[in-house]
């Protein structure tokens, strides 16, 4: 029986075949699809690539932490320093070295620090007001001053010698930008070097729980340090010669970074003073933002760089300026503080 034999279709005739399958409506449809999607892709291209990248920024700014606040530049320092001085006073009838100081500079101990059953010590208080107390006659004039007086001021934290150093940490293997200083441990004690004014320093001797680093900006009363007597450890004079540069001075009452430690000792906690006996202390300062004023006491209002001797009544544990409260400013003519 002979073999039928079939004919392989052509591509052509395969593509007609096809199409004549497919319904006339999609035949229709398939133009107008390409005519209306391809114009929207590549419009849709061009508006992506500008339109996800500001997305993207606008989520990435929203979820991004707030910038950090641009710190609060230190105030100027002053351009002198406090200095101690004496106020006068004319001896009066019936007055005693013990009177008067009891009633003139406030000092309730007077009779047991300058006592006759120490002899050196009514021996210095003789040398300090150029007068023999057993000898005084009306008309005298005395030069007296303030006694176990404080000091206050602000300043930048350079250096911190701290009694119980931090760990030292590994050197990291990558550079770390912008990294703050490591904070000292100064909760047994630390001493700073703070600049107070242009190339002048203290000691500042501190116990605190604050952070603490190299920069830090404090303020602070201080005990400034007295004259040494030969048998007199209290004696309660400052040298009126004395030079703040390069001292070393007790802190108290002091804030870090405006932040106060609660536990930090009080003034009246320094030894020796008589704070507590005689409700306050006298004050050595000197008026300006970067001094004085920053206590906002409500004395006079002086020029800035004035320099002043105040009493500071004891309340509640808290030195403060009470209206009506000695308040005297330094002559830089006859170096004698007069009332203000």
């Amino acid at each position: 029986m002979a073999r039928r034999f079939h004919p392989r279709s052509t591509p052509a005739e395969n593509l007609r075949v096809v199409i004549r399958s497919l319904p006339w409506k999609i035949l229709l449809l398939v133009p107008i699809l390409v005519i209306v999607v391809v114009p929207t892709f590549l419009v849709g291209t061009r508006v992506g690539s500008n339109v996800l990248p500001s997305m993207t920024h606008f989520f990435y700014s929203w979820s991004a932490p707030a910038p950090s606040a641009t710190p609060t530049p230190p105030p100027p320092f002053p351009a002198i320093l406090p200095q101690v001085g004496s106020i006068l006073y004319t001896v009066q009838d019936g007055d005693s070295c013990n009177t008067i100081l009891t009633y003139q500079m406030r000092m309730e101990d007077a009779g047991q620090i300058f006592s006759d059953a120490k002899p050196e010590t009514v021996k210095a208080l003789n040398t300090a007001i150029g007068q023999d107390c057993h000898k005084l006659q009306p008309g005298m004039v005395l030069p007296l001053s303030p006694h176990y007086p404080l000091t206050s001021f602000g300043g930048i934290i350079r250096k911190i010698e701290a009694s119980t150093p931090q760990q030292v940490l590994p050197t990291p293997l990558i550079n770390v930008p912008n990294q703050e200083p490591a904070t000292a441990d100064c909760s047994g004690g630390c001493l700073f070097t703070v600049q107070i004014a242009d190339q002048v320093t203290v000691k500042l001797s501190v116990q605190t729980t604050l952070s603490v680093r190299p920069g830090s900006w404090i303020w602070t009363f201080a005990q400034m340090p007295r004259k040494a007597i030969k048998g007199f450890d209290t004696y309660p004079y400052v040298d009126s010669q004395l030079s703040l540069n390069g001292k070393t001075l007790r802190g108290c009452n002091f804030e870090i970074d405006n932040k106060r430690d609660p536990l930090a000792a009080a003034c009246s906690d320094l030894t020796p003073n008589s704070i507590v006996d005689d409700d306050g202390a006298w004050l050595i300062g000197v008026t300006g933002t970067g001094a004085l004023d920053h206590w906002r006491y409500a004395v006079k209002k002086l020029p800035t760089n004035t320099r002043v001797m105040l009493w500071l009544s004891s309340v509640n544990g808290n030195l403060t300026f009470r209206r009506g409260n000695p308040f005297y400013v330094y002559d830089e003519a006859t170096h004698i503080y007069q009332k203000a």
